[in-house]
């Protein structure tokens, strides 16, 4: 059976190829998860694969002190990877838990809201929003918008897009990317654009810089843990436990609905695996 065409100038696979190709992987990312069991039935101690969006935001880091103090035989590993790539790292059993937008639905990931985290801008200390109380959506038509790396943060990039959109504009887009907050901070303080940004993240106390919220309307942007369908661990249902009291402490759900054609109202969550009386402090 032939698995490769080869010229002078290249080597590409056949259609079976490409078959057995598909399979080898998957192959490979059941035996890596396999292994990954094995360890942790064996007596070794026990891990838990984490993902975060960025390391300036502060949701999941919270979560995670949570379980670690009620759990200190965990060994927490903290993986930074957009939520497409959670999603990827979900179904294939790379990651056990992971927080974004649950703006893709799939069979083999389940999801449950958190938190609704309010959008505001980030700018310049010297720029004419920084006196402001609030920033109208509307007021960013006249401003350079830094929007995420689109293969890290689509999702978050469509919101932001769907927000101008439902008050009549469509952003002007800086042209440059960044791939972390702490990036995107330094091109504001270099007064090239402007950045919209969850208040969760830290990024928004940079020195030089100002946060302001966004108002008329108030977007809300929606975080949820992601986790694998069906998933027993009884570490991923401590990261859900903890995620709910600290919701309910912090009051990260109490804020207002957005507006029904806003993208935020649209998260939605499903059943979380049953958790034990064992709860995180």
């Amino acid at each position: 059976m032939r698995l490769l065409n080869r010229s002078t100038h290249h080597v590409e696979l056949t259609p079976a190829g490409a078959a057995f190709l598909v399979e080898a992987r998957q192959i490979l990312d059941h035996v890596g998860r396999a292994a990954h069991a094995a360890r942790n039935t064996a007596g070794s101690p026990p891990t838990l694969r984490a993902g975060i969006v960025d390391a300036s935001y502060d949701t999941m880091p919270q979560i995670l002190r949570a379980v670690q103090r009620r759990h200190p035989e965990l060994t927490i590993h903290q993986i930074e990877a957009g939520a497409p790539e959670q999603y990827r790292q979900l179904a294939d059993g790379r990651l056990e838990i992971g927080i974004g937008h649950a703006s893709q639905p799939s069979p083999s990931v389940a999801s449950e809201l958190i938190r609704l985290d309010p959008l505001g801008v980030l700018v310049p200390a010297t720029h004419r929003f920084a006196t402001q109380d609030g920033v109208p959506v509307a007021a960013l038509a006249e401003e350079r918008l830094l929007l995420g790396e689109e293969t890290q943060t689509p999702e978050f990039n469509q919101f932001v897009g769907e927000l101008c959109g439902s008050v009549g504009f469509v952003p002007t887009v800086y042209e440059g990317t960044v791939e972390s907050n702490r990036a995107a901070a330094d091109l504001v303080l270099q007064q090239r654009c402007v950045l919209c940004v969850p208040a969760s993240s830290r990024t928004s106390s940079r020195p030089g810089t100002v946060w302001r919220p966004l108002i008329e309307p108030v977007p809300l942007y929606p975080w949820s843990l992601l986790w694998r369908a069906g998933d027993p661990s009884p570490y991923v249902a401590a990261v859900i436990d903890a995620a709910r009291q600290i919701a309910g402490r912090l009051g990260w759900l109490e804020t207002a609905d957005p507006p029904a054609d806003l993208p935020g109202h649209l998260a939605s969550s499903e059943t979380a695996p049953a958790v034990s009386d064992d709860r995180p402090s």
